[in-house]
This record gives structure tokens, sequence and C-alpha cells, in this order.
């Protein structure tokens, strides 16, 4: 990801870090689901000419870092891989649609996005490591809950 990339008349490097999750926050990115979520998001960020550097499928949310074309916009990248996802996912698991709070929307409505710049490494590991931190983290506090 420290490398320019080149289309036929720009050089660029356009880095983001992007979180979102499942609507209510749902535990729900896990087995099958969490795997369909993985591949489709590899898939459709090649489909945009996007790369993946780091891709981070928790139970509750997406960590995403991704090099995009400056000719793609990221509100239209993230609604490319929210609502294509969304529908794959109630297409290949009917129950999920049949859950009344999901009202046909698998995502929360926003996401969270931030350019990657100096700190790039640090954040490169923040979305490697960020699950068995936030693990470690759960299981100190259920030792002290009686």
């Amino acid at each position: 990801m420290g490398k320019y990339k080149k289309l036929s008349h720009v050089v660029y490097k356009c880095d983001y870090h992007i979180v979102w999750v499942p609507k209510y926050r749902l535990r729900i990115l896990k087995g099958a689901v969490k795997e369909l979520v993985e591949q489709d998001i590899r898939m459709l960020c090649e489909w945009k000419s996007c790369e993946v550097e780091e891709l981070n499928v928790q139970e509750d949310h997406v960590h995403l870092l991704v090099s995009v074309p400056p000719k793609v916009s990221i509100s239209k990248l993230m609604g490319t891989l929210k609502g294509k996802i969304a529908i794959k996912l109630f297409k290949s698991y009917p129950k999920l649609k049949k859950k009344p709070y999901w009202g046909n929307h698998f995502w929360s409505r926003g996401y969270f996005v931030s350019t990657v710049g100096l700190d790039e490494e640090m954040i490169k590991k923040y979305v490697k490591f960020q699950e068995k931190e936030e693990k470690r983290v759960e299981e100190q506090q259920q030792r002290f809950d009686f």
C-alpha cells in the first residue's frame, strides 16, 4: 500500500479505512455468513478496481483497508458493497429476511471512513489485530463480572 498507483492520466495513493456494522449491531457475521461477506467484499472491490489491503470481518462489524482509484467515490463503493452483499445474504439465507427487525435492510445506514496517511502501518496492524485485542478485553471484563 506504500506505493503509488497509476491509471492512464493519474498517479494516485487514495487509501481508506472503512468500518460498518449490521443493523442493530447484531453479532451475525460468523460462520458461512462471514465467509460470504469476506468473499463478496473482495470480489466487489476487484470489480470496482479497488485493492483490498486488509479485511477483518468480526461478528458485529467489518474493517476494510482499501486502495480506491480517484474515479470511484467512497459513497458509491459503500453503496455497492452494502447493497449487493445484503441482497445476496437475503437470497442465500431466507430466514434472515423473516426476522421483523431487518425490514429489508441488513446493514446500518452509516459507516465510518478515514483517509490513511502517514500512520498507514499502524492502521494496518490495528485492522489486522483488533479482533484479538477486543477478545482479550472482553475476557478481562468477564473475570470481574459477578
